[in-house]
């Protein structure tokens, strides 16, 4: 009898209601992480309209224009200075040297890449007119934009000082 009343004091916990708080416990942060997660992706896909114009105002321009500069109006020295005035302009020059010949009337901006938005860039930082910016794709070259340079330099704005157009 002494044996029987150890074993009736001792309790067995009732796993059934241990496995369904635990049940509830899990059910319910599942519910939550749910929650959470929509509530993130909402925020992260429908962010207010300023907060995206304030960012897209901050950052710079991604990709620099590549340009190689090309003579084609047979003056000595002209295409450096071309590179010389790109550069402080931001442009990247690559290269530069004679075109195939120096009976080029007007200056030409080509764009090689397929993107006229850089050629028509380089164009009106240059003075160049958009009816001699034109497309000649080529997948050979490496550089976005071609310039060459023709007759009619000297009437490109801010190119050439006065003093310099003398000497022309």
């Amino acid at each position: 009898m002494v044996e029987n009343d150890s074993k009736e004091n001792l309790k067995i916990p009732d796993t059934s209601s241990t496995l369904r708080n635990t049940r509830n416990i899990l059910n319910g942060l599942i519910v939550f992480l749910i929650i959470l997660n929509i509530y993130l992706a909402y925020s992260f896909y429908f962010r207010p309209e300023g907060e995206k114009k304030d960012q897209s105002e901050n950052q710079t321009p991604v990709k620099t224009i590549q340009i190689n500069v090309l003579n084609g109006c047979g003056i000595i020295g002209i295409a450096s200075q071309f590179t010389d005035i790109l550069r402080q302009k931001g442009f990247d020059v690559v290269e530069m040297k004679n075109y195939i010949s120096f009976d080029i009337p007007h200056t030409i901006v080509i764009d090689r890449i397929g993107n006229l938005e850089f050629a028509n860039h380089v164009a009106a930082a240059l003075g160049v007119q958009e009816s001699n910016v034109i497309r000649q794709l080529n997948p050979d070259y490496f550089v976005d934009v071609t310039i060459v340079i023709g007759k009619d330099f000297l009437n490109l704005k801010s190119l050439v000082s006065s003093s310099e157009k003398e000497k022309y």
